[in-house]
């Protein structure tokens, strides 16, 4: 199968950088798998699992939360606000992070921004816990 040069980062560095068959993740509006010969494009990334398969097969995933992927000319950019691969992810911390933002969503009286902060951790915790397994 063809390949294609990709660079994965995020604000604290260069995480990835070389000759992919495909990657796929989430973004804004779904999921989104780029291959070879993609059209030139740019979205912006939600919060889920994401992929991505080498040249000899091997696949790695990774939880993708926010960020930007563009594709120009053939080649692809990635960069996320947080790109954590299965092998990093601290399962016991996640189901941490997951069982505090689920008591302070069963809390009664919350203002609509502690209840939106509460609920974007407890999903960075979901998606982690999904990648882990």
């Amino acid at each position: 199968m063809k390949t294609f040069p990709i660079r994965i980062g995020t604000p604290d560095g260069l995480l990835y950088e070389g000759e992919i068959e495909r990657v796929k993740c989430r973004t804004i509006t779904g999921d989104v798998e780029i291959l070879a010969g993609h059209t030139n494009y740019v979205t912006a990334l939600g919060m889920g699992e994401a992929f991505i398969r080498l040249e000899d097969g091997t696949e790695r995933y990774a939880a993708c939360i926010g960020g930007m992927l563009s594709v120009m000319d053939g080649s692809c950019h990635l960069l996320a606000t947080t790109w954590e691969w299965r092998e990093d992810i601290d399962k016991e911390r996640a189901l941490k992070a997951k069982e505090r933002a689920e008591a302070i969503l069963a809390t009664e009286g919350l203002s609509d921004k502690d209840f939106a902060l509460a609920r974007a951790k407890l999903n960075r915790a979901l998606v982690r816990l999904s990648v882990k397994e």
